[in-house]
């Protein structure tokens, strides 16, 4: 007799924010929910518990909570010797917020023009929107490198209590993505952001010094550093140079 799989959780769409099952169930894909809307308040709701949505155009909402769950600490990027060289002669002019809209839209242009992308359609206009709200709000962080005015990469992410959930990032120069990364983990580190949530591993991350932590590791982190009353530095980090 062959056992069957377990029931997915659908989220409730009337409006109960805050309706979402325990991460630690999610299935062993990291799948945990189906359902819902990405209002500001739902989208809070996931990240605190360690949740994030991934899903394509056409698709329902897909909430996930990967395990293992790949993060950085923001003090521990590894800066390779042709970084440090690109940092150095600072080849790019590097901005916090001044331009979240259009990082966006290079993210989501870069992850389409790429055919090999397993999340090509992942950022879809109604996730676009929803993270453009999440800026308005004060959550959304991008960082910009321009080259002779123009954006040359950058990324994008949510900054909630002291954690950094990273979204995306997007180069259209070399380095210029990791730029962004190396003046973010900087400016996460001086108003002690505890950690940098990358999401999915790879090889890449890997180079740039990101672990992988058990699911249930990485849970007991966000609710230590992720409650309501212990935001961080939020407005110097917004408005720093």
């Amino acid at each position: 007799m062959t056992s069957q799989p377990p029931l997915l959780y659908w989220v409730n769409d009337k409006g109960f924010h805050h309706d979402f099952p325990d991460p630690l169930k999610a299935s062993s894909r990291g799948l945990a929910a189906m359902g819902g809307d990405l209002s500001p308040e739902r989208l809070l709701a996931a990240y605190r518990r360690g949740i994030f949505p991934w899903y394509s155009v056409g698709d329902p909402i897909l909430w996930w909570s990967p395990d293992p769950r790949c993060a950085l600490l923001p003090g521990d990027l590894k800066i390779s010797k042709s970084l440090a060289k690109t940092l150095k002669k600072q080849v790019f002019s590097v901005t916090f917020n001044r331009a979240f809209a259009a990082v966006v839209e290079g993210c989501a242009a870069a992850r389409n023009e790429d055919s090999s992308s397993r999340s090509k359609t992942w950022i879809t206009p109604e996730m676009a929107a929803a993270y453009l709200r999440m800026r308005e709000l004060g959550y959304g962080v991008s960082v910009e490198c321009w080259q002779d005015g123009r954006l040359a990469g950058g990324l994008y992410g949510l900054a909630i209590g002291r954690v950094f959930f990273g979204e995306s990032m997007f180069s259209r120069v070399r380095d210029a993505s990791k730029v962004a990364l190396a003046h973010l983990a900087e400016k996460l580190e001086a108003h002690r952001y505890r950690l940098i949530d990358c999401q999915l591993p790879s090889e890449h991350l890997r180079r740039l010094g990101a672990i992988t932590l058990p699911r249930e590791n990485f849970v007991a982190l966000l609710r230590r550093n992720c409650d309501p009353q212990v935001q961080a530095d939020w407005p110097k980090i917004a408005l720093a140079p």
